[in-house]
């Protein structure tokens, strides 16, 4: 016993930060926290993205989707619980006094920015704080922009208005995430998010104020989302609402996300467990015939409900099993030159009990260089 224990180190950047939250509001099962920003508009430098710069509103999603691939987000912030990204969300609340100093037509020239690529911009904190709206108003004072909008939620017809005035001076476009038109499965897979009618409502509403929006398949989950028939439903429910766009992205699970989805397995899909646990035992990412497989159909399902094939614009990057080649998704206020991207974890990340493997005694038996490959190149 020693009479001068050691001291835990004092956090920095943004795990420092976090612990520096101060509470906004508690309520049943989430907790909402201020959190200072030191950037608001982040650079994806890779010159594979379909879009330059990333903003997002907020730390954390209350949707609660168990499949969310941003889960490990989180993690950078000393959070390890997989429940904490869904119950602590973290408010920018001078997001759009940041943004308005950053919004530049100098640094901006022909980029594109995509909003709410790591959390949903209008999840229910949204409500409440309105960060998404003072950014939008931002948005609306500065001409020849090109942003894309990503969410679930049906709060987006708050601000028609806005987005209008958006679209007037920029390119905007919208992107509707619906897995499937399943009510009782979508409440079952993505727990708080409003329900796929909500969404196809909000959808039609933007489109007769004359916004350009559409719809994202995102994820397709082997054997549970990814039947013809349930693809054609929710292609013909786009169709059917005005979308002018269609995409598709199939699942894809890192060690953080499994440890929320395959609880959910065991619980709703029991007889699944062990095909998901071979399909992800040795990468985060599905085969390459099952992806060509899928998207295949979705293309060809495409092409029977009219929707073109290729993007007239930017859209969200699929996702390739190439980690230098995923979405930017963070906000790391404290380190803006070395932003990670989807398929990038934090090194700490701790190992999921299906499908995750941890090296032997815990630590990371690979060489320098390789460790740098899976954790060092996707700075985007």
């Amino acid at each position: 016993m020693t009479l001068f224990p050691e001291t835990e180190p004092q956090a920095k950047g943004i795990e420092g930060m976090a612990r520096q939250a101060a509470s906004l509001l508690e309520k049943r099962a989430v907790e909402y926290l201020h959190i200072e920003a030191r950037s608001i508009l982040n650079r994806c430098s890779s010159l594979r993205m379909p879009f330059t710069w990333t903003i997002n509103p907020y730390r954390g999603c209350e949707f609660g989707c168990r499949y969310c691939y941003a889960r490990y987000t989180h993690e950078f912030m000393g959070l390890n619980r997989w429940e904490d990204f869904e119950e602590k969300i973290y408010v920018k609340r001078d997001a759009a006094r940041i943004l308005a100093g950053e919004l530049t037509l100098e640094r901006l020239a022909g980029q594109s920015i995509a909003l709410g690529t790591a959390t949903d911009p209008y999840q229910p904190a949204e409500r409440r704080y309105r960060v998404t709206q003072s950014l939008l108003a931002v948005m609306a004072q500065v001409p020849n922009l090109r942003l894309s909008i990503t969410t679930k939620s049906d709060l987006i017809t708050r601000d028609i208005d806005l987005l209008r005035r958006v679209a007037e001076r920029s390119s905007l476009h919208v992107n509707f995430t619906v897995a499937t038109l399943d009510r009782r499965l979508a409440r079952t897979l993505e727990y708080r998010a409003p329900t796929p009618e909500l969404r196809l409502k909000a959808l039609r509403a933007l489109r007769q104020a004359g916004i350009v929006a559409g719809v994202t398949i995102s994820p397709i989950l082997p054997d549970i989302t990814d039947s013809r028939e349930n693809l054609q439903a929710v292609i013909a429910a786009a169709q059917a609402h005005g979308a002018t766009h269609l995409f598709a992205n199939v699942l894809f699970l890192k060690s953080s996300a499994q440890q929320a989805f395959f609880p959910f397995l065991e619980r709703h899909f029991p007889h699944l467990r062990k095909r998901y646990a071979v399909r992800f035992a040795r990468s985060a990412f599905l085969d390459q015939p099952y992806k060509e497989r899928i998207l295949h159909l979705v293309a060809d399902l495409k092409r029977q409900h009219g929707f073109p094939d290729g993007p007239a614009f930017d859209v969200p990057a699929a996702l390739h099993d190439d980690e230098d080649m995923q979405l930017s998704l963070l906000q790391i206020e404290s380190a803006p030159t070395a932003i990670p991207c989807i398929g990038t974890s934090p090194q700490r990340t701790r190992p999921c009990g299906i499908g995750g493997r941890m090296p032997r005694n815990g630590h990371d038996q690979r060489s320098p260089a390789n460790r740098k490959a899976r954790f060092g190149r996707a700075a985007c």
